[in-house]
């Protein structure tokens, strides 16, 4: 058991962290985008809030074919977002609050309109191995690997007359960190942005830069076809340890992995001292519960034991040095409350018991925009209003394929699964557009903003948004929350009750999750005279014992 006096502290595991969608934030110049300035006209909320860093979405100049994740050029801000000085300003006015900025870092692949691409592509001298091509006739790709968006892997170039590989979207050519002029390239943009003050990145899909030589076909039953070769590829270890040395570890930085298909054992060597020193990772193991039997369109049954499972086999498995990315709800990421909850009769009520638990489990808890006020997912009532490549991309090729005849058979699917539902803008009042533009939004917004909104969470007596400041005071003033270790008591489903211990100092978490009532009879072992609530999402939460937890029920005791 870990002694208070033993704790091996770090800023970084005791934070809260907010992401910002900059598009979806708040737009300052009526163009329907959100954009930097929005962001600054906002930090004050921020600093109400009590979060301690910001997690940016990219910024930087991009032609947007993936919402910023298609980087043109590193070192330049994004038109529609505004300017350097703009992101300077924000830097500024964050740390002033004693606020950290995190900034997201696509380091797998670029956008094909980036100086590099257009230079390999033409075979320019020390640039024609800058990414993956192989050469071969226009209708016979290389391989059989699949694109996380859909489709193959592999487009044709007509000015190389080359195939080029790209993971993701066509216009998302993949770097061949094979080539050590690329990793230099790369540890050489990611040192600029640190050399002005920010306090690190989170690192987009970083366990797939390694591809094998002589791209070897994949496992049909795989997904996406091939993972198998380019997913923690032979040499990701090396080029990762290599990143951290030339880059993060000159620094007192952040740093946050995600990572694909990412199991304890695998986290366990990239994370830490131990590992290739990055600090923490993001794992989806939670986000794939409720997957049908057909995958990701397909939706399927979950359960409260899967979560208890899932959770604790990543609170207890990860090795000392190693730590947890916390989250529910991200860019990529539909609306919890919707997915996990319920969102209409218990909205508040599964929101807040669900944000219980986030922040009282092990590891540092990552806030989305919205999250905190209990935003919904939307209804995409056409494929007309979606705007995510990785929902229309998908759904295009099964009516191309004639798996479905019309949207209106996915419609279910889409608006309980797509990321445009992390994406609709940011509600901030019941006024037009939710306060977020005086202009036409770049993407529809949820059609619930006059009811669930900034504005009026915060006048209220009680809400989401309240109970979410608690909790971020609790956390933050609590050793136990950040550093204790977790322990799970047996209980029938639909509760979930554990405990977090720091040499005598113990904290009881017990939830219901669940629209009914649940009767809840703690063990003699935990019986104690001197057990105080700490926080509860009900009023009149009774003490300490035998209890009736009603729907959606959070406690949180000292014990």
């Amino acid at each position: 058991m870990i002694a208070s006096d033993e704790i091996d502290r770090s800023w970084w595991k005791e934070a809260v962290v907010y992401q910002i969608y900059p598009r979806s934030f708040n737009d300052s110049d009526g163009d329907g985008v959100g954009d930097i300035p929005g962001i600054v006209e906002k930090v004050d909320y921020l600093d109400e809030l009590g979060i301690d860093v910001v997690w940016l979405c990219p910024v930087y100049d991009s032609p947007n074919a993936d919402n910023g994740y298609d980087i043109r050029e590193y070192r330049s801000i994004m038109d529609e977002m505004g300017t350097m000085d703009d992101w300077e300003r924000l830097r500024d006015a964050l740390h002033e609050r004693d606020i950290k900025l995190v900034m997201d870092m696509v380091l797998n692949h670029t956008s094909d309109e980036h100086e590099w691409f257009q230079r390999s592509r033409r075979e320019e001298g020390g640039y024609e191995d800058y990414y993956h091509w192989v050469e071969g006739e226009p209708d016979d790709p290389p391989n059989n690997w699949g694109s996380f968006f859909g489709g193959s892997a592999w487009s044709y170039d007509e000015v190389r007359e080359a195939w080029y590989l790209h993971l993701f979207d066509e216009k998302q050519p993949d770097l061949n960190w094979r080539n050590p002029e690329v990793r230099e390239s790369l540890y050489e943009t990611v040192n600029w942005w640190l050399d002005r003050g920010i306090d690190g990145f989170r690192l987009d899909v970083i366990n797939l830069p390694s591809k094998p030589e002589g791209y070897p076909d994949g496992e049909v039953d795989t997904y996406p076809t091939g993972g198998e070769h380019f997913v923690n590829g032979p040499r990701i270890h090396e080029y990762l340890r290599e990143l951290y040395e030339e880059t993060f570890a000159n620094y007192d930085v952040m740093t946050v992995a995600e990572m694909v298909d990412l199991d304890v054992e695998e986290a366990n060597a990239y994370l830490g001292a131990d590992g290739d020193g990055l600090n923490m990772a993001f794992h989806f193991d939670h986000m794939f519960l409720d997957f049908g039997p057909e995958g990701r369109w397909d939706i399927g049954e979950w359960s409260v034991s899967e979560f208890k499972e899932i959770f604790g086999e990543w609170q207890t498995g990860l090795d000392e040095t190693s730590w947890d990315g916390l989250y529910w709800e991200n860019h990529d990421q539909p609306r919890v409350v919707s997915r996990f909850g319920d969102d209409e009769t218990y909205r508040y009520e599964s929101a807040t018991m669900l944000g219980t638990l986030l922040f009282t489990l092990k590891g540092t808890p990552y806030v989305y925009q919205g999250q905190e006020i209990g935003m919904t997912n939307a209804d995409f009532a056409s494929l007309s209003e979606v705007r995510d490549v990785d929902t229309r991309q998908p759904v295009e090729l099964l009516l191309e394929n004639g798996e479905i005849d019309s949207y209106e058979e996915i419609r279910e699917a889409v608006n309980y699964r797509s990321r445009d539902h992390a994406r609709t803008p940011m509600q901030w009042s019941d006024e037009e557009n939710a306060g977020f533009t005086d202009g036409e939004p770049w993407i529809k917004v949820n059609a619930r903003y006059p009811e669930i909104n900034v504005a009026a969470a915060r006048s209220a007596e009680s809400s989401v948004w309240h109970y979410y400041r608690e909790l971020i005071e609790l956390r933050s003033s609590s050793d136990v929350l950040v550093y204790g270790e977790y322990d799970l008591l047996e209980t029938p489903d639909p509760l979930y009750v554990f405990t977090r211990t720091l040499g005598e100092e113990r904290v009881l978490v017990v939830l219901n999750w669940s629209d009914e009532d649940e009767s809840f009879a703690p063990s003699a072992s935990l019986s104690t005279d001197d057990a105080t609530l700490l926080l509860s999402n009900y009023d009149d939460a009774s003490g300490f014992g035998e209890a009736t937890l009603r729907p959606y029920e959070a406690r949180v005791y000292g014990l």
